[in-house]
């Protein structure tokens, strides 16, 4: 049953709820992970990267919301339940228990790694069938890789 209406033909449709679904279960994972990370790290730079993780959560939340309205108001029902982004998102398990400040590090920038190349290829993926959600895409990927580098940076 389709409330709303896309405007866009169903073949980019298809190839455009399937960018916009995959960037909404890595957005959703990756604000878990960062939340799973932000409770249990442990070591001389608690404080900062204990903020900074907040920062990524806060972001992610954010471009969750915006993804997931975007495929709303294309006509595809979002989908951001724990089964279905466990079983679909490309991030890494978060570490269980307490965890060294910089392995809290290198966890979020692995995290951050693959959100970011799963984003790049969806970038790709939306150019042609929906410019707008392309933007969507390049606006978050952008925010995620400042995030990275900011990560990156953290244990070089």
């Amino acid at each position: 049953m389709y409330v709303v209406k896309s405007p866009l033909a169903d073949a980019d449709l298809k190839i455009v709820s399937e960018a916009l679904q995959g960037a909404l279960m890595d957005l959703v994972d990756l604000a878990l992970t960062g939340k799973q990370i932000h409770w249990n790290i442990v070591g001389p730079r608690f404080r900062s990267i204990h903020l900074q993780l907040d920062e990524v959560v806060a972001s992610a939340r954010a471009h969750s919301d915006t993804v997931a309205e975007r495929a709303a108001a294309l006509g595809v029902p979002p989908d951001g339940r724990a089964t279905t982004v466990a079983s679909g998102s490309g991030i890494k398990t978060a570490p269980a228990g307490w965890i060294k400040d910089t392995d809290a590090v290198s966890a979020m920038v692995d995290a951050l790694g693959s959100v970011i190349t799963r984003m790049r290829e969806r970038v790709t993926a939306t150019e042609a069938p929906d410019p707008v959600s392309q933007d969507l895409l390049i606006a978050i990927t952008a925010d995620l890789e400042k995030h990275h580098w900011m990560f990156q940076a953290e244990n070089a």
